[in-house]
């Protein structure tokens, strides 16, 4: 296994500069993070690490893993760090470690492909895990718990309705199979809300940045994969679908400010609220590239309602100062220049 590069210079440096007052609340800070090895977990490692090295932040972190050795092979500049010690074991049924925790990151969920093998019995583990995770909380009497909650707790945003609000009451339906994963995220609010803790809630749109999975699963990896192997970039369906993007460090910022600042037993939508099409993020990540390349699309205008997944953020601009910093064309090419270092891509 080739290890992933550290993310960039830039990206450390911004989120310092937007986090410097949280981190002087959070200096010398124990925090207990499971899925710390995904997407999340691997950036709020970079972002404890830039906090300590830049601003003698002094927090430490213990991760919840099932194979911490992959890990270390995967990203060995993160798992060799001092500050950071692991676990082995699975949220749902982990031996609580002996020494206490100001704070917990529940991050660790199962994945919409594992959801698809075998849904009914992943859906009921990781809901254990989260009463295992609130369990220890309590134990522990931790001073707040940030649980990783998502979008697809909304359900289908009608056509309608441009930005979905957190206070927007639809759902997903719960006899369609595809929904399994929205409504696992619901039922672990409602056991963090009712759970005795002291939580918040963030609920994750779409993203950008290094550690992205390019698979076809997310159309903004699957563009960056096929613009770093010389194009075509293929969009699947007729690119009318609707989505927005935020920076991976601009999330960092926003969670670990939600984490500080935000409103106890209180849900906060995490993304951006620029929406574009499918189409225009294939092009303007041909645009981006090192030379423009071709876009695909195969499909003709399906008929049917337009598919909308885009966050009004209006809570979290309001209360606790919270903003893009990260447009999109710069989402982009941090993207790309640092994927394109990837030595795994072929």
């Amino acid at each position: 296994m080739t290890p992933l590069p550290p993310i960039s210079r830039d990206d450390r440096e911004h989120i310092v500069r937007h986090t410097t007052e949280v981190w002087r609340d959070l200096a010398g800070a124990n925090f207990f993070i499971t899925g710390g090895t995904g997407f999340y977990g691997k950036w709020l490692l970079e972002s404890i690490a830039a906090g300590n090295d830049l601003l003698g932040a002094q927090a430490r972190a213990t991760i919840l893993s099932r194979d911490p050795a992959r890990f270390a092979r995967e990203v060995p500049h993160l798992a060799a760090r001092r500050e950071f010690s692991w676990q082995v074991g699975d949220a749902a049924d982990f031996t609580f470690p002996d020494e206490d925790f100001d704070y917990v990151f529940h991050f660790a969920t199962a994945s919409a492909a594992e959801l698809g093998s075998d849904g009914t019995a992943i859906i009921m583990q990781t809901l254990r895990g989260t009463e295992r995770v609130l369990q220890f909380a309590r134990t522990k009497g931790i001073k707040r718990l940030l649980f990783a909650s998502s979008g697809a707790i909304y359900g289908p945003q009608p056509a309608d309705l441009s930005h979905i609000p957190e206070d927007y009451r639809g759902c997903p339906d719960p006899t369609d199979s595809a929904s399994a994963y929205g409504e696992m995220k619901r039922i672990s609010e409602t056991l963090c809300v009712s759970s005795g803790v002291d939580c918040v809630i963030t609920r994750g749109f779409s993203f950008l940045g290094p550690y992205l999975p390019l698979t076809d699963k997310f159309a903004a990896g699957s563009f960056i994969r096929d613009a770093l192997a010389g194009g075509p970039i293929v969009v699947k369906g007729d690119g009318r679908t609707l989505r927005s993007y935020l920076h991976a460090a601009d999330l960092m910022i926003w969670l670990l400010a939600i984490l500080v600042r935000g409103k106890s037993l209180r849900a906060y939508n995490v993304g951006s609220d620029t929406a574009i099409s499918i189409l225009e993020l294939a092009r303007s990540t041909s645009q981006e590239s090192v030379r423009p390349i071709g876009v695909q699309v195969p499909a003709i205008l399906a008929p049917g309602a337009l598919d909308i997944y885009v966050p009004d953020v209006a809570r979290a601009r309001q209360e606790l100062m919270l903003d893009v910093w990260i447009d999109l064309p710069d989402a982009l090419q941090r993207t790309l220049s640092w994927t394109s270092q990837d030595k795994t891509i072929a």
